[in-house]
């Protein structure tokens, strides 16, 4: 129970000194509005909502949640206030959860928001959005996990913005979110497959758009082997680099 208190009152310091912050709110609605307005309104009335609106989600997710905490991870530190965490009488899994989970959140979040705009642009009728939910949730969760191995393995918070954009802009192009994979010269697809984004993209293009291809079982459990190893690997590194 005390170590559920503790989980609890990291995630909401977290929530409280980062993510609830005015700017940090306003940069969560209006990043994936302006990919939103990018996309969306680029080619007037003739555009696809439906087959664009899972790509947006996507990238909504993805730069929301690696930008968020890679940043806050890697400034607490430097600041040092990590290391206090560090010794606090927790165990280490639970410790890295509660440090991810608002970054989830915070993820979830933006990745609806271009749902909302969606909604007075086109029909989005019959779509399963439970399972949309889910698959916006592993995404979150796959990408924030992400962020957590690049702010374990950088010490500056320039280096991570850096190590970022390392994975996050292939992944634009090479994970399906605008472009199908299925279209992609070969040499490019295995590269596209070890990517955990390719797979959320899957689920969101299967459920939004009818244009999936690798199934929906597949994908989900993929990601959720993509998030443990994520997960096991960020973990073992504050270990062996943070831990004296």
């Amino acid at each position: 129970m005390k170590a559920w208190i503790a989980f609890w009152n990291i995630l909401k310091k977290d929530m409280r000194n980062y993510y609830l912050k005015p700017p940090n709110i306003s940069w969560g609605i209006i990043f994936p509005v302006a990919w939103t307005l990018m996309v969306f309104l680029k080619s007037g009335t003739s555009l696809d909502i439906r087959g664009l609106l899972p790509g947006v989600m996507c990238l909504s997710v993805l730069f929301g949640t690696t930008s968020m905490l890679a940043v806050t991870i890697t400034f607490e530190r430097k600041s040092r206030s990590f290391e206090r965490l560090l010794i606090a009488p927790i165990d280490l899994s639970l410790l890295m959860l509660a440090k991810t989970t608002g970054a989830i959140v915070f993820g979830i979040f933006n990745g609806f928001v271009p749902v909302i705009f969606a909604l007075f642009m086109t029909d989005l009728s019959g779509i399963n959005w439970l399972i949309v939910l889910g698959g916006v949730f592993l995404i979150a969760v796959t990408s924030t996990f992400l962020g957590l191995f690049i702010a374990v393995s950088v010490s500056e918070v320039f280096e991570a913005q850096t190590f970022s954009n390392f994975f996050r802009f292939p992944m634009i192009f090479l994970c399906g979110l605008f472009i199908p994979v299925q279209v992609l010269p070969v040499f490019l697809r295995p590269i596209s497959y070890s990517m955990p984004l390719t797979y959320g993209a899957d689920i969101l293009n299967a459920v939004i758009s009818g244009k999936g291809h690798i199934g929906l079982l597949m994908s989900f459990l993929i990601l959720i082997g993509f998030s443990i190893v994520l997960f096991s690997v960020s973990t073992r590194n504050v270990k062996r680099k943070w831990i004296y």
